[in-house]
């Protein structure tokens, strides 16, 4: 007999919820979400879809018991990375125990799994209250966690992320800045009229490697780093080029300060003017996400018991900690994230519904 929590995950692949924002066109979330509400609905737990851009949606639904008691969310995200170079990326196809697709791992098998726990908890819960919160644009900006937060609370959540099973209690932040070099443009026969911006962004390039050799480290969140994540510039091949760009993405550490990538950027710009009077560069900052980790207190970890770990990735942990919820990163795992070969275990699906049923009713 097919279990109802495989098949919803199936369902779930199968709806096209490409971030348009990664991805101009994507689908977004708005059909997935419609579907989960209409889900939820059909076990009798109330749910709101919340608009957060045009085509982009969160969607809510509360299990409430007649005890008033602690309060407790499981969320994840709805959204999935673009699809090119897979074959047929919303057709789910099941494997020796995997399920293929896009989103498999990331995250619609957690989402599997924390609807698999509300169909349980849906008419069993003894006290307190269960939040079930699939949000939009995680792999963005996390505009649906933001939404979330300003309208729905609890005073813990666990965030179903793929994690193998194992608590993670904290993962990095990270920051984007952009760098431009301005040269002279100039026929390429003509040396002396010209300034190559590409050659100047070559010796920025050089101190953001030295930079990045010598970064701090944490002791449970690890080493941050750096990396120059898109480049471009120039106009054609004859053409000294008068301008590059550069976007660079910074891991950031707990105990670092915001917009630390900025300030360690803008010494390497002022280094290099003073060497060469040439030299000319601006940079700006773009984004910033913060690092996250779990309140030592926080009975979740004890309760899940699994094996503790800091998540590599950045997760919405980070948006529903500020906003004073205990969180934990606790989801099923599997392989292929953002690759074409996506999947996740199935069993482990499974293994997380019902952790997070036995969790539920502890809290």
């Amino acid at each position: 007999m097919r279990d109802e929590t495989i098949e919803l995950l199936r369902e779930l692949v199968a709806i096209d919820s490409v971030n348009p924002t990664l991805v101009p066109g994507g689908a977004g979330e708005q059909q997935i979400a419609e579907f989960i509400a209409q889900h939820l609905r059909a076990l009798s737990i109330d749910a709101v879809i919340q608009q957060v851009a045009p085509q982009r949606a969160n969607v809510i639904g509360v299990i409430e018991s007649k005890q008033r008691g602690p309060s407790l969310m499981l969320c994840g995200h709805s959204d999935t990375v673009g699809v090119e170079g897979m074959d047929a990326p919303f057709t789910p196809v099941e494997r020796d125990g995997r399920m293929y697709g896009r989103g498999t791992q990331d995250m619609k098998g957690g989402v599997a799994a924390i609807l698999g726990a509300a169909r349980v908890l849906a008419n069993n819960l003894a006290a307190g209250r269960v939040v079930i919160a699939i949000v939009a644009d995680e792999e963005h900006s996390s505009i649906g966690a933001e939404a979330l937060v300003k309208e729905w609370k609890c005073d813990a959540a666990i965030v179903c992320e793929p994690t193998d099973l194992s608590v993670a209690i904290g993962h990095k932040g990270f920051e984007w800045v952009e760098i431009i070099t301005e040269g002279v443009a100039a026929h390429g026969s003509r040396p002396d009229d010209g300034v190559d911006a590409i050659a100047l962004m070559g010796r920025v390039l050089n101190r953001l490697e030295a930079l990045d050799r010598n970064m701090p480290k944490h002791p449970l969140l690890g080493r941050a780093s750096l990396h120059a994540s898109l480049i471009s510039g120039g106009r054609e091949l004859s053409t000294y080029p008068d301008r590059c760009t550069l976007h660079v993405e910074r891991r950031t550490i707990a105990g670092e300060p915001q917009e630390i990538t900025l300030r360690e950027i803008d010494t390497i710009l002022a280094a290099l003017r003073n060497e060469d009077p040439k030299f000319r560069a601006t940079s700006r900052f773009l984004f910033t996400r913060s690092p996250y980790l779990t309140p030592k207190d926080s009975p979740l970890p004890q309760l899940i018991g699994r094996p503790t770990m800091a998540a590599s990735f950045w997760t919405d942990a980070a948006v529903l900690g500020a906003a004073g919820m205990d969180c934990v990163v606790f989801g099923p795992g599997g392989a292929g994230l953002h690759g074409i070969d996506e999947y996740v275990k199935i069993d482990e699906v499974l293994t997380c519904r019902d952790v997070l049923v036995d969790v539920a009713r502890k809290y």
